[in-house]
């Protein structure tokens, strides 16, 4: 796991250790200007190092990488400051500025949507991630998401992990409540989905998923109770969350799990780039449709076993949840208030299916076993048609 660093003053030891050629400090437009940003390019200087700032560009595909990469010096230290856009290009660019020959691999024609890098290029990216935004776990995870043609494409690689995170309260203290409850929420997807969509119980590892949904729950729960009085989200439980986001992009609570149970992640995915969404909208949309076809027996998208078990400890934590794991997984969304309405025209189903299929099955591990009509009856069932007003979020009791 990269190093962790909860305060500003942290960042000059770190660069007396690691000893960079150079700084380039990465910001997302939106907190270029935001105090996070000032005082860690304050703490750069004071360790002595004149660094480079730059805003993440619009488009983060392989040219920008490529442009980016080509300005460091041998030896550069990025600092990316932002949500999980700017720490992928962060770390896609710092990789292929260490490695050149990263390019091939991340451009190469294949038409599958992962491209896993090899174990020789490395165990870290040279980044310290500051994330403004929960949930996505950036910056302590091996992928980055990045535009590829008309699609996305996710690389994985431990080339890719961050050298170090600083995480500090000032960093998400203006996002807005909707977009925290989202970051739980992903975080807990991130956590579970594996677990749930593979068949193969791991004792040791299951209870590590398990104890850390709780936790997010929990977390999650205490924060929309809050939000839902008009009170703002604490410093300390924005912490709590960013850590446990941190904890679910551990590989060792999903040591021997197949990489590939991620069926619901692949079809989101492709869904929120052909309508333009937040991947979490279309993420909400399908994850209580997946789980519903594994209860109804359909191993393709998972276990029941493993579904009801988790859902069962959930319960212990927090008693309100309805007792069927789909219906309450609905429920909690409506309790958060997360807007998991998607509207997706019949004609476009085919072609979301299509795209899933092309990317990630036939032939691909993530999609094995669907067909492109069995993709269409999901989105039928996730999604849609026509608009229509939301369902009124369930009220919760007092913070």
């Amino acid at each position: 796991m990269p190093v962790s660093l909860d305060a500003y003053d942290r960042i000059p030891p770190l660069l007396r250790e690691l000893r960079p050629t150079g700084v380039t400090v990465l910001a997302d437009p939106a907190v270029a200007d935001h105090a996070v940003t000032r005082n860690v390019t304050a703490e750069i200087v004071r360790a002595g190092f004149t660094p480079t700032v730059a805003v993440t560009p619009a488009d983060g595909g392989m040219r920008a990488v490529e442009a980016r990469a080509s300005r460091f010096s041998p030896g550069e230290l990025v600092v990316g400051v932002g949500g999980g856009s700017t720490l992928d290009f962060a770390k896609l660019s710092a990789a292929v500025g260490r490695r050149p020959g990263l390019l091939r691999y991340l451009t190469s024609a294949q038409r599958s949507g992962l491209v896993a890098l090899p174990l020789t290029e490395g165990e870290h990216a040279e980044v310290l991630a500051v994330p403004t935004t929960l949930g996505t776990g950036s910056e302590a995870g091996p992928v980055a998401c990045f535009p590829h043609e008309d699609g996305k494409r996710i690389a994985m690689g431990e080339c890719l992990r961050p050298r170090a995170a600083l995480r500090v309260p000032e960093a998400t203290e203006t996002l807005p409540g909707p977009l925290v409850l989202d970051g739980v929420l992903e975080a807990i997807f991130r956590t579970v989905i594996p677990y749930s969509s593979d068949t193969l119980d791991l004792p040791e590892q299951d209870a590590a998923v398990e104890e850390l949904a709780g936790e997010l729950l929990t977390a999650g729960d205490a924060l929309a109770r809050r939000l839902a009085a008009g009170l703002p989200a604490p410093a300390p439980e924005r912490l709590r969350v960013a850590r446990l986001s941190a904890e679910s992009q551990r590989g060792a609570i999903n040591v021997g799990r197949s990489p590939y149970a991620v069926k619901c992640w692949a079809l989101a995915n492709e869904l929120s780039t052909t309508l333009g969404l937040a991947k979490m909208r279309a993420v909400a949309a399908l994850w209580p449709i997946v789980w519903r076809q594994a209860l109804r027996g359909d191993t393709r998208f998972g276990s029941a076993d493993r579904v009801h078990r988790l859902w069962e400890r959930l319960g212990q934590r927090a008693p309100w949840l309805a007792p069927r794991p789909d219906d309450g997984l609905e429920q909690l969304m409506r309790r958060w208030r997360i807007d998991r309405t998607v509207h997706l025209a019949p004609h476009l189903r085919h072609h979301v299916a299509l795209r899933s299929v092309r990317a990630w099955g036939a032939g691909l591990p993530t999609l094995a076993g669907l067909s492109a009509d069995d993709v269409v009856a999901l989105l039928a069932e996730a999604t849609e048609p026509t608009a229509f007003p939301a369902g009124s979020p369930e009220p919760l009791p007092a913070a």
